[in-house]
């Protein structure tokens, strides 16, 4: 199963020294994200999956300050007995992953383009207030979403650190 999971550059590193990493959650064309996105074909309900982990790698941003801010997703097929869907999860799409993502099965990475960096920042800032429901702060949270993330092949690691 293709799955989406959020990272950082800094796990980027991590992956590519190691040549696997420990991502346990994830994000992937589920039953729930179907149900929730009833009009979509395939590519809509894999690029939605994608959105949603990148959503979550703003999260991961906002925890560790140090990180470069880009958002991160690495796409990575992963047999489906490593895979459990999360049950009763806040947002559709969210899975389960047991043991470790090897860098032989990432299929591609999503990264933020460099002039991202000032909304993402803003973005990782907000995102405690937009969770408390202040509107200003959700506004900047959801703008960070009108930069598309650029995709790179797996074999780009090396260049793109």
């Amino acid at each position: 199963m293709r799955v989406y999971l959020p990272a950082t550059m800094p796990l980027l590193a991590r992956l590519s020294a190691d040549g696997e990493l420990r991502l346990p959650d994830g994000f992937a064309v589920t039953p729930s994200l179907r149900d929730w996105y009833t009009d979509g074909d395939e590519e809509e309900l894999e690029y939605a999956a994608l959105t949603a982990a990148a959503r979550a790698s703003l999260r991961r941003l906002a925890a560790e300050p140090d990180a470069a801010r880009r958002r991160v997703v690495i796409a990575s097929d992963i047999p489906d007995g490593r895979i459990a869907l999360s049950d009763g999860a806040e947002e559709p799409g969210v899975i389960k992953i047991t043991g470790s993502v090897r860098l032989v099965d990432v299929a591609s990475l999503h990264v933020d383009e460099a002039g991202a960096q000032e909304h993402v920042t803003a973005a990782a800032r907000a995102l405690s207030a937009a969770d408390a429901g202040d509107p200003d702060a959700v506004f900047t949270v959801d703008a960070v979403e009108d930069y598309d993330l650029l995709w790179f092949a797996a074999q780009e690691l090396g260049d793109l650190l």
